[in-house]
């Protein structure tokens, strides 16, 4: 996999989505209870970005309809949205707050 540096550590407000593309891919990154998920941007149901959304409990929420996302797992746990948006790992390197976070949106071959 090839991993993208997206942020510094301490660039990432808690529970506070922030907007990254890779590669023309729309990717929220999420710093919350400790750990830091990235998660594909737009919302199955609406196509609107996830990143101007709420944080709670490891879920993002879309503003349009309500319809939130597992920030491990990408699946809807409340309607409208049916539909899982990707997930993708992420990797810390280093230590505090210059820590680089990096994202990769590329599967092994």
């Amino acid at each position: 996999m090839t991993y993208v540096r997206v942020a510094a550590l301490g660039e990432l407000e808690e529970d506070t989505p922030k907007r990254v593309e890779i590669e023309g891919t729309p990717v929220s990154v999420v710093r919350t209870g400790g750990e830091v998920f990235a998660i594909y941007d737009i919302c199955s149901h609406a196509n609107v970005s996830l990143s101007e959304g709420e944080v709670e409990d490891c879920a993002i929420e879309c503003w349009l309809h309500g319809s939130t996302f597992d920030l491990r797992t990408g699946k809807p746990s409340g309607l409208p949205a049916t539909r899982p948006v990707p997930v993708y790992p992420v990797k810390i390197e280093g230590d505090g707050p210059d820590a680089s976070v990096l994202v990769s949106i590329t599967q092994e071959s």
